[in-house]
């Protein structure tokens, strides 16, 4: 009764489990929904790409219905040049200026004949209008040569050179042969003083003709017939096959805006287009890669950069921003492999052109380059174990976009001479921003606490100042973790785990034998400070090496994932040598058991597993008698066995199918690590 209540308990933890990642799964696939389809474009437009002067890199474009040409914004605006140099704007007459002028005249002088004379002048002067200089100077400037002066119910046409502005009415006045020698009383009386405008400007009047003249005015240059050819494939762009194309993406565009709402269609079929991809994706991390399914780390990081690649082309091409190839799309896979595995790289990548086809004209195209260049990608990443492969990889994804894309054109009927050569500089560009695939490392690193192989990489060079440091005052443990890293890695292929991360994780397990290495018997080259010590507290001494170990790793910043190993190698296993050492010393007394203990916890991964059990091999395998097949495969079947009985691989997901590979791979290993060399003959003595 009591195994099966243990039995439903654990099931039912395993079932609430699954629930609530399910549930924090689906959570982020809706959020990544919304945010995806708020940046789709809500238009069925042209999306092409094409520039005045080059040939049409798309098959034959035919128009599905029927619309007019627009001209092109520095056309219309020519027309519009024109048609305000020809426009004569209002002005009207206020003769009560004139009036008030004239009695302010005489105040000026005592002089009547001078009055007289300036009055009859001023009459000739404001016959003509006079104006603003401002608005003289802005009609000249654009060329306008009549002008319409609004007197009574009648618009006079007036030409623009026959009003005075006040400067040009002084002016005219100081130089009348009437007043010839009088030009001093004529300064004295400071005329510009009383000089005003008398023609007013009607801007509202005018403003409103000029607009309904633009109404008027045709902007368009001629209609396409529905079914109607607008280009053909390698015809070149003329202006004037540029502006049908204008014309008719705008004319697709405007018709799918006034459509789209709440329940449109297209917005529902695009949410649940993006929906069921990322869904797909889910379901292969739940059946394939359980652990990532299981990792909030890894499942954000995955559907973090589907959301950014997909909105950024979508604003790319939504806003004409720059062409769609430049977007470095194969960075999604180098980044995923690196921080996932291969398979995982592959299918993101894949569900990530799919939706980022959803705001492109050329599916087809896009989505079977991409898909080369996303197995070109993961092929020649399959085994990451230096920097300069980012390099590699960045200049053949260029080459196979470029070849690609020659062979897809070709194949298309296209010959050389239509080749877009501007593509072949995007493809250059795009493998340019592969290479910030550096630094993105980085900040996803710090990010989401996740180490990428390229670290691994780094860390498992021994020249790095921690295993330099081992070498150098603990050079048995040195040994010791080379040993344990080739085994550990080669188990590790055999089982296909993480190959660079058990072997750098093994590299640094035992690192906290550097705060007292002569307790342990490896870098003992004489007596053993232990028959000195009660057993008690050379447990103690033995067991602290794991919390000294996650001390250095801290202090060296190594990532969590390699801390991890150093807290997991020994698992909640217990010091067996001291335990049974001090029950013989003390056959009376009830041992406490959790003295000789380690810490823990037990291994949570399978390349931690694989660990525990390389070491402990190891280990044991140094005290053996004689290497004999037999004698190796005792000791492998022992070690593991035992491990597997005291539960330490619970909580990690490794399989009896793993575990007996493991076993294999150890096997192999040690008979080839301590085979017995063929003795030389020596010569016989009668025969020299």
């Amino acid at each position: 009764m009591k195994t099966n209540k243990k039995t439903q308990t654990k099931v039912q933890q395993v079932r609430s489990k699954n629930i609530r990642l399910t549930m924090r799964s689906l959570g982020i696939i809706a959020l990544c929904t919304f945010i995806i389809v708020f940046f789709l474009p809500r238009n069925t437009g042209l999306n092409y790409s094409y520039e005045i002067g080059q040939p049409w890199g798309y098959g034959t474009l035919i128009s599905t219905q029927k619309f007019n040409i627009i001209m092109s914004d520095s056309t219309l605006q020519t027309k519009k040049d024109s048609l305000n140099k020809r426009f004569m704007p209002y002005f009207s007459k206020d003769e009560q200026r004139v009036k008030s002028i004239k009695e302010s005249l005489e105040s000026l002088s005592d002089d009547e004949i001078l009055v007289k004379q300036l009055g009859v002048v001023l009459d000739t002067i404001y016959s003509h209008g006079v104006m603003n200089s401002h608005d003289y100077d802005s009609l000249t400037t654009n060329g306008t040569d009549n002008i319409r002066v609004i007197g009574g119910n009648i618009a006079n046409i007036v030409p623009l050179s026959s009003p005075y502005t006040i400067h040009m009415a002084y002016k005219y006045i100081m130089n009348n042969p009437v007043f010839l020698g009088r030009s001093v009383e004529l300064r004295d009386m400071n005329i510009n003083t009383i000089l005003t405008e008398n023609l007013i400007y009607e801007k509202d009047k005018s403003n409103a003709e000029l607009q309904q003249q633009y109404d008027e005015m045709s902007s368009s240059l001629g209609f396409v017939r529905i079914n109607e050819k607008i280009v053909d494939r390698g015809e070149i762009v003329t202006p004037e096959i540029y502006q049908k194309l204008k014309s008719y993406d705008k004319v697709i565009d405007q018709t799918t805006a006034d459509d789209i709402n709440i329940a449109s269609p297209l917005l529902w079929g695009q949410v649940a287009w993006v929906f069921l991809l990322l869904l797909s994706l889910l379901t292969y991390l739940y059946i394939f890669r359980p652990d990532y399914f299981e990792s909030w780390r890894h499942t954000t990081l995955v559907y973090l950069m589907i959301t950014l690649f997909t909105v950024v082309a979508s604003i790319m091409v939504a806003r004409h921003y720059f062409h769609i190839l430049i977007l470095p799309c194969c960075m999604i896979p180098i980044i995923i492999r690196v921080f996932l595995d291969s398979r995982s790289a592959f299918f993101t990548h894949v569900v990530t052109m799919m939706l980022i086809s959803l705001v492109l004209t050329q599916k087809y195209e896009f989505l079977s380059l991409q898909i080369v260049a996303g197995v070109v990608t993961v092929f020649n990443l399959r085994e990451l174990t230096q920097r300069s492969q980012i390099i590699h990889t960045a200049i053949i994804i260029t080459a196979t976009y470029v070849l690609f894309y020659l062979a897809q054109q070709f194949a298309a009927g296209a010959e050389i001479k239509d080749i877009d050569r501007h593509i072949l500089t995007y493809f250059c560009i795009n493998g340019f921003l592969l290479l910030l695939t550096y630094p993105v490392f980085w900040i996803l690193e710090k990010t989401f606490g996740l180490v990428s192989d390229v670290t691994l990489v780094e860390l498992s060079n021994t020249n790095h100042p921690l295993l330099q440091k081992m070498s150098s005052e603990a050079p048995g443990t040195f040994q010791h973790s080379m040993q344990v890293a080739n085994l550990a890695s080669d188990v590790a292929k055999r089982i296909k785990a993480k190959t660079q991360l058990v072997r750098t994780g093994a590299l640094y397990h035992d690192i906290g034998k550097l705060e007292r290495p002569v307790f342990f018997t490896e870098n003992q080259a004489g007596g053993n400070p232990h028959k000195h010590l009660p057993a008690q507290k050379s447990a103690e001494v033995i067991i602290a090496h794991v919390t000294k170990g996650l001390q250095l790793a801290e202090k060296y910043n190594l990532p969590q994932q390699i801390q991890d190993f150093i807290r997991t190698h020994h698992g909640c296993g217990l010091t067996r040598y001291f335990l049974v050492t001090y029950k013989n010393e003390h056959p009376n007394e009830d041992v406490d058991e959790s003295l000789f203990r380690y810490p823990g916890p037990n291994p949570e991964t399978k390349e931690q597993a694989i660990l525990m059990m390389a070491d402990a091999v190891e280990a044991a395998s140094r005290s053996l008698q004689e290497y004999t097949e037999d004698s190796i495969s005792q000791l492998v079947d022992k070690i593991i066995d035992t491990q597997m009985n005291e539960g330490y691989f619970r909580t990690c997901p490794i399989t009896f199918l793993d575990i007996e590979n493991a076993k294999d791979v150890f096997k192999e290993r040690l008979r080839i690590m301590y085979h017995t060399r063929i003795s030389y003959p020596e010569l016989n003595v009668n025969n020299s």
